[in-house]
């Protein structure tokens, strides 16, 4: 079940459709709006995320929503890994403090389902937080969208 919309680009993915959308993905997420990018989701969604579970736009919503509050001064790095048909495999990387001050590195790798009007269907992710020093920190843009000229994963040796 989706609703109406579309949300390109659409699978099959090329190369190049799905770099975009793994970067549509990192540009949605940095900008922390829950609601925005709920949007990119199908009605019915289902997401496995460390030890949580949605099963519909609406709970990835809340726990976006969740995330954000605890997750203070997030700033996330997506890249594509695999792709094929309708389905994309990411890498990513996030830093983020918590309300103590104290902060962290996350990795993690999803894999994403599309339906044909390119919203999600399945997400499933798997995370690891490193603690980290303030001085080790190596996303240090203005929070919101990664500029276009700062290194990715790769680049930056993640």
């Amino acid at each position: 079940m989706t609703d109406s919309q579309n949300r390109p680009p659409l699978p099959p993915f090329s190369l190049e459709s799905a770099i975009e959308k793994v970067r549509l993905a990192e540009d949605g997420w940095n900008s922390r709006d829950a609601e925005k990018v709920s949007l990119a989701y199908s009605l019915d969604t289902q997401w496995r995320n460390r030890a949580e579970f949605a099963v519909n736009r609406e709970e990835a919503r809340g726990f976006l929503e969740r995330k954000w509050k605890k997750e203070l001064e997030y700033r996330l790095i997506k890249e594509l890994w695999a792709f094929g048909g309708n389905r994309i495999a990411v890498r990513y990387a996030y830093e983020w403090r918590d309300d103590s001050g104290n902060w962290f590195r996350s990795y993690g790798n999803e894999n994403w389902e599309f339906g044909e009007d390119g919203l999600m269907q399945r997400r499933f992710a798997c995370i690891n937080d490193m603690p980290i020093k303030e001085s080790e920190r190596k996303f240090h843009w203005p929070l919101g969208r990664r500029p276009d000229d700062h290194p990715g994963l790769s680049d930056l040796g993640l």
